[in-house]
């Protein structure tokens, strides 16, 4: 089955592509060249999907492979979110282009898009296991976790693609313990999935914002920057925002003074509902002075 998923122009393909790479979990999903692929299991059925960028046609093309015909709503509803199909650039622009540091960024990349997730759940436990670690440490956890937890397929039907997401059912303590993994993060990764099978409607969306993030941090061990990158991947929260995040003060630092959490939270009222967006162009900066230093270096 194939699809064709508009967007409104410009689209960072490129920046999705190297956010998602970066964060991609071994027999679960892969980059290939300009392709994303990923196993999944929806309504009783597994299958895969592969997406590829067509800015010809201003959209993204989608092919599904699937053993058995399903009604592929549900599919492209997660496709949707996790490739930020909905954004409308031109507002986002207007709304950050007011700030004399963010509107520079903004216009150099003016098609980024704040990278989503397949499963709200999926979301969440990779948020825990970022905690404070590097991304590419939380993303050698995941593979563990998924190599260990997730259902394996006896024939793959994909190359490379082997493994399915853990259901919440797998997240014991023990299991997760077995993996190397402190007991308290342990504890909060099978607390989040006792209180995802008690709670289906964990991570829907509420009302605000505020009442989304107080949700989750009311769960042992979440505090409010992993319940905002939840919110902010996982819920399409647009106004998700992280002041404690050590790459966001970096890039708004001043004379090697870097803002205080408070301090960023008073400059970014200006910013909403797009602060979410306003993250990611100050995760692109920070990389981009980080790699710039490293080759000087």
């Amino acid at each position: 089955m194939t699809l064709r998923l508009p967007y409104r122009p410009p689209y960072d393909w490129q920046a999705i592509l190297g956010f998602l790479a970066r964060r991609a979990i071994a027999g679960l999903e892969r980059i290939d060249g300009e392709a994303y692929h990923r196993l999944f299991r929806e309504a009783g059925a597994m299958g895969s999907v592969s997406v590829t960028h067509a800015p010809a046609d201003t959209a993204l093309h989608v092919t599904l492979r699937l053993p058995e015909p399903i009604d592929p709503s549900a599919i492209v509803a997660r496709l949707l979110r996790l490739f930020d199909l909905h954004a409308d650039p031109e507002a986002i622009r207007q709304g950050l282009g007011r700030d004399p540091t963010l509107a520079p960024l903004v216009e150099r990349r003016p098609g980024l898009r704040v990278p989503g997730g397949w499963d709200p759940f999926e979301i969440a436990v990779r948020a825990i296991l970022g905690q404070q670690v590097s991304v590419d440490a939380a993303t050698r956890l995941a593979g563990r976790l998924v190599e260990r937890l997730g259902e394996r397929l006896a024939e793959p039907f994909v190359p490379g693609l082997d493994r399915l997401f853990p259901a919440p059912e797998r997240f014991t303590f023990a299991e997760i313990k077995a993996l190397g993994m402190p007991g308290a993060r342990a504890s909060a990764l099978a607390g989040l999935a006792l209180a995802y099978r008690e709670q289906p409607q964990l991570f829907e969306r509420r009302g605000e914002l505020d009442d989304s993030v107080a949700q989750l941090c009311a769960l042992p061990g979440i505090g409010a920057w992993t319940a905002h990158y939840i919110a902010m991947r996982g819920l399409r929260e647009s106004d998700a925002f992280l002041p404690s995040d050590v790459a966001v003060q970096r890039a708004l630092a001043e004379q090697g003074k870097r803002p205080t959490p408070r301090e960023l939270l008073a400059r970014a009222e200006v910013w909403r509902p797009w602060r979410a967006y306003a993250v990611m162009h100050l995760w692109h900066a920070d990389a981009a002075t980080t790699q710039a230093k490293a080759r000087q270096g």
